[in-house]
């Protein structure tokens, strides 16, 4: 028998681990019959086919709608008002982004568009309104997909994505809670921040802190305001978080959240 090369064998090992993933209960949960992600497919004209009426790019519903989908009393549209007023909240900020910054002067910014820029209260109201109409529908969708039962299998993944969706819709909230950059902006966040001190391993006085060695002045709390008191370095941190990194990362579970739910066959039906 011929011994195997390096490179073959290298193939060989890939090839097994590769089906192996694509065999798993993880793999089979995500991507559904007809993926060429999955084990077992075959390149055919109806696997093809397939796969082009399950594509999210080419079809945002499924190819059948079923009836109670499309009924508002059942969902109250709650999804898509909530992705509704994500949208409204990324033009506002992109607005509002031109006359601010993230220093200082945050709050002489802030009055000036309250005063002296044309629409300015208006748009920063909208902003403002519409945050707290996003934590509503949120809220409000999770509960009616917990009622429904929409989050039992296949539906289970999405579930998950949901209540990382919820999360990053809070932590936007308060993030943005700051930038008014006045006193009760500062001493809600000092107050938010503060309970960061209890955080299990990260807290220098929650559990385990002194197994890890967490000190007050490396503890997550400094971390996240940038020293030992709400100020300048707070305010910078806090503008990055709000206007970039949580932005993204939501509207990248947005995406997957909307694919899945075209995966799995649109809205699940009632109990």
């Amino acid at each position: 028998m011929a011994k195997l090369t390096l490179k073959e064998r290298f193939k060989k090992v890939s090839a097994g681990s590769g089906d192996a993933a694509r065999a798993s209960k993880f793999a089979t949960s995500i991507f559904r019959p007809g993926s060429p992600f999955r084990k077992g497919y075959s390149d055919s004209p109806r696997n093809r086919s397939y796969v082009v009426m399950n594509n999210v790019l080419y079809h945002l519903h499924p190819v059948k709608v079923k009836r109670h989908g499309v009924r508002l009393s059942y969902t109250l549209c709650l999804g898509g008002m909530s992705f509704f007023l994500f949208i409204v909240l990324t033009i506002t900020g992109i607005w509002l982004m031109f006359y601010f910054r993230p220093t200082e002067m945050a709050y002489a910014d802030i009055q000036a568009l309250q005063t002296s820029v044309a629409f300015g209260s208006l748009v920063r109201n909208m902003h403002r309104w519409a945050a707290h109409a996003m934590v509503i529908t949120v809220w409000l969708h999770m509960f009616r997909v917990f009622l429904t039962g929409s989050y039992k299998p296949p539906r289970e993944f999405n579930w998950v994505i949901g209540v990382f969706l919820v999360t990053f819709t809070l932590l936007l909230s308060f993030t943005g809670y700051l930038l008014p950059w006045d006193q009760l902006a500062m001493w809600a966040v000092t107050v938010g921040t503060n309970m960061a001190r209890a955080t299990p391993f990260l807290g220098n006085e929650g559990p385990f802190a002194e197994f890890v060695g967490v000190t007050p002045r490396y503890d997550a709390r400094a971390l996240l305001i940038g020293g030992s008191l709400v100020g300048p370095p707070a305010l910078l941190r806090f503008y990055v978080l709000h206007c970039i990194f949580i932005p993204l990362i939501a509207g990248a579970l947005m995406i997957v959240h909307f694919w899945r739910i075209r995966k799995d066959g649109g809205i699940s039906g009632p109990l």
